[in-house]
This record gives C-alpha cells, structure tokens and sequence, in this order.
C-alpha cells in the first residue's frame, strides 16, 4: 500500500488518517511523512481467532521521517524510532496488543523522507518459533521432523554448498544444492547455470553454528519477509528411517515419498 504524499496537504501537519488492510502480508509506504497514520490491519479470517496472531513489521532499510508506535486505547508504546538503522530488525506483537500508529517527525529540511515498512500476520506459534533463539537451533524430534513436512512452506533435499556468515545481521546463510523439491512455498530454490541445477539460501541464527558438511539434509522451514527461515533440518538418512517407522505404524502425518 503506497500512501500520498504528505506535500499534497502541507497546511495539515495535524491530519490523523486511516488505512484498512485486509491482506496478511503486505507494506506501507508514505512519501513525504506530515500527520500521522493510524494503520488498522483487518485480516479476512474470524474475530475469535484474532487473539491468536502475531503481527510482525521490518522496515524498509533507509525509511525516515517518522516514528512507529503500538496504539491501544489512546497509549502509545515507541517500536521504531525515527531513524534507527538497526539492520534488517523485525518487530513483533500479539494482534490484540493494538494497532500502529505512524507519527511523522518534525523535519528542519525538505529532503526526500519515506517512511516504510513490510508487515506480516501469523500464529503465534510459528512467530515464536521464527523469533526464539533456541527454536531454529536444537535438534527436532522424529514427531516434530514428520509435522514440519507437512506443515512447512518448504521441503527439500539437498547439501550444503557454503556457509557465509552475516555478522553485523547476526545471521547464517546456507547456500543448498537441491537434489530433490518436494514443496516450496515461493520461488526461493531456483534453477541455475547451464546444468539446470537447483539452488537457492535459508538463512538462521548466526549463533546456530551451521557449518558446511558432507550428505544430504531434509530442509524445512518457513518463508518470512520474502526469506526462507530454517526450520527442522535432519540429515536424510536419518529422516528415511523415521518416515519409515511412522509409515508402518500408520503413524505418518502426511505421505511425501521420501526416497
């Protein structure tokens, strides 16, 4: 959502709008930032599931020229502060918490300022899991492993080519070969090079300790701001034989035929 720019109504710095949004993924941006807004985001699901959601929002990396508040009954508690370069921060909320509220800053020049955020609703369980240090890092059990292939945006098998650590982000990027695509949410593994081979990046917390390796791995995880966020990631073999033991059981979630 692209808001007007604030030079179209100079004489009413004062001027509160407001903007409805039904999507559950989506950005703001604001040219120009005089007034404020008040973003309500609407999701097209239940009331009653409401207080199940997280709204999580990461700003555009140069927006200026306002501040971001969480708004609840007239209260306002500062999230993003004017001018905050902290790189690539995500900002996280329960739905029933409030809405936002986005207060232009005074500016003593007439450079161009733009204000601009991604913003992104889900359930509370996947945003806790995406945003606990220690959730992307320790190891999935076999019941936990068979759940997130079902339930995960991705699912693949595939190596680990490279490992670049992103220190001032204080995240890992994994560079995967794909030898099989079993589900992918968006276009993140793609085909490359003249031997159509599949590639694509995950990214996970730095302190993780992903390092490159032999074998193959099942990758899950779960796509966040247009990134592929690690998930569970058992080596294949190891995932073989817990499919297998669940399947003769008829304990198996979901069938994805893992050979």
């Amino acid at each position: 959502f692209s808001f007007p720019s604030g030079l179209t109504h100079e004489s009413h710095k004062k001027d509160v709008e407001q903007v409805y949004l039904r999507c559950s993924e989506g950005s703001i941006e604001w040219m120009y930032p005089t007034g404020a807004l008040i973003v309500n985001l609407r999701p097209n699901t239940s009331p009653a599931s409401f207080k199940h959601l997280t709204v999580c929002i990461k700003p555009f990396k140069d927006s200026a020229g306002a501040n971001i508040y969480l708004e609840k009954t007239g209260e306002l508690k500062l999230l993003v502060r004017d001018g905050d370069r902290s790189p690539r921060k995500v900002y996280c909320f329960g739905y029933d918490q409030g809405g936002l509220f986005v207060e232009a800053t005074p500016q003593q020049d007439i450079s161009r300022k733009i204000t601009g955020f991604q913003y992104e609703l889900m359930s509370k369980g996947i945003a806790s899991d995406l945003h606990t240090v220690s959730a992307p890092c320790r190891p999935c059990s076999d019941t936990e492993v068979l759940l997130a292939v079902c339930t995960s945006d991705f699912v693949i098998r595939g190596s680990i080519q490279d490992v670049t650590n992103e220190e001032e982000e204080q995240e890992s990027v994994i560079h995967v070969g794909v030898s099989k695509l079993y589900r992918q949410k968006s276009k993140v593994f793609q085909l490359t090079g003249e031997r159509g081979n599949w590639r694509g990046q995950i990214k996970t917390l730095l302190e993780c300790g992903v390092r490159p390796g032999d074998g193959d791995f099942l990758f899950t995880g779960r796509m966040h701001f247009g990134e592929a966020r690690l998930g569970c990631a058992p080596r294949f073999k190891d995932f073989q034989r817990m499919y297998k033991e669940a399947k003769d059981k008829g304990l198996n979630p979901c069938e994805i035929g893992p050979d």
